[in-house]
């Protein structure tokens, strides 16, 4: 048997990690500063997180949804604490493409309508409604496709406007990521969510904020949403929720009333999962993680705005990106190959930077001593030949 074939991979493999450092099977250390799609949260192998873990497989691993699972109580009571949204409700589940999911499902039984909102270049995952309001037909199979979903401009506030003005009573939700990531790094403006806010509330509409990836910390607030001063409805959780473990999560406002059976999950919510994210939470709160990564990612914003070879670059707190001119184009694979750092991109030409919550200042400075010399090394070679 052989793997599907649908990843185009780099010929690294990687078998230790520890804080923002991974190891290949050569012993060759990398400079994480992408943890994995944002996936690592508060560095890899975090002893703590290890500890809980273990703890947990020496008790009970899994058990179903039929049971009492104290432990999910306990991760609702600190996601509640650190999120300051202490009145939502917890749904549990595995991904952020089955978050998305439950929240647009949730949303339309909620208020029985099914037109949903999104926008331009937006990523919300692969299962079927979550895809089907991901703005990229290559990953659309033909069965995924609805009519029910709009597409309109990211940030246009005129275009939502008369969306909701002449469609308003039939639409169910507006998702929306605070940052898009998948998409390039676009920040949602805070008054553009201040609108969606405004014209849900207006129309009874569902506001859906996407935080799979731009969410648990990672912008200096714990949801990007925060920035702009609004609750959404619905809160959808993934990547950076378990530091790795799967584990995913939607918190969801009083208001909206659950029925027996209208979400459920096998895995979702099992007794290892929550500890993971347990032990998440308590090192973020322990190491002041979230205000760490404000004031890192600023400085790492205003070292990078100084480099001239560098475009548009744009970001909040951890989550930053930049756009690379053509005649750098090998910027990313440079970094790679000869510098040995790990960072993300976002076609075409965007890389995008994700580390750990947990990264030191130090680490830091040895990206950007190594992004100087990479840009030189390729412009150097570019360079014609002297007769």
């Amino acid at each position: 048997m052989t793997l599907f074939d649908v990843y185009p991979l780099n010929n690294i493999t990687i078998t230790s990690a520890k804080g923002s450092y991974v190891w290949d099977d050569s012993g060759i250390q990398y400079l994480d500063m992408y943890g994995g799609h944002a996936v690592i949260s508060i560095g890899h192998t975090h002893p703590h997180w290890v500890k809980r873990i273990e703890d947990q497989l020496e008790k009970i691993a899994f058990y179903s949804n039929s049971i009492v699972i104290p432990i999910q109580g306990e991760l609702a009571a600190k996601l509640g604490q650190l999120s300051g949204k202490e009145t939502y409700q917890l749904f549990l589940c595995n991904s952020g493409a089955e978050a998305n999911e439950n929240a647009l499902k949730l949303a339309s039984f909620h208020n029985g309508r099914k037109k949903i909102i999104s926008f331009t270049k937006s990523f919300h995952g692969r299962t079927s409604l979550a895809v089907a309001v991901t703005d990229n037909p290559s990953v659309v199979a033909p069965v995924n496709q609805t009519d029910n979903v709009i597409f309109l401009p990211f940030n246009d506030e005129a275009a939502l406007k008369a969306c909701f003005a002449e469609q308003g009573n039939a639409i169910s939700s507006v998702i929306i990521e605070g940052i898009q990531g998948v998409g390039g790094i676009h920040i949602a403006t805070d008054t553009f969510l201040k609108l969606i806010r405004s014209l849900c509330d207006q129309y009874k509409a569902v506001y859906i904020a996407d935080s799979v990836q731009c969410g648990y910390g990672r912008t200096g607030e714990f949801f990007s949403h925060d920035h702009a001063g609004v609750n959404a409805d619905i809160y959808t959780m993934a990547k950076g929720m378990g530091n790795g473990f799967p584990v995913a999560g939607i918190l969801i406002a009083p208001d909206i009333q659950p029925k027996h059976g209208m979400l459920g999950t096998t895995f979702g919510g099992n007794q290892l999962a929550c500890a993971a994210a347990l032990a998440v939470l308590e090192v973020m709160e322990a190491e002041n993680l979230i205000p760490e990564a404000e004031q890192n990612g600023n400085y790492l914003l205003e070292r990078l705005s100084q480099m001239s070879d560098l475009q548009n670059v744009r970001g909040r707190g951890l989550m930053i990106g930049f756009d690379v001119p053509e005649e750098l184009k090998g910027l990313k694979k440079k970094l790679l190959s000869d510098f040995k750092i790990f960072t993300g991109e976002a076609k075409p030409n965007t890389i995008r930077l994700l580390p750990s919550l947990a990264v030191t200042r130090r680490q830091i400075d040895d990206f950007l001593e190594a992004l100087e010399e990479a840009i030189e090394e390729i412009k150097e070679a570019e360079k014609p030949a002297h007769a």
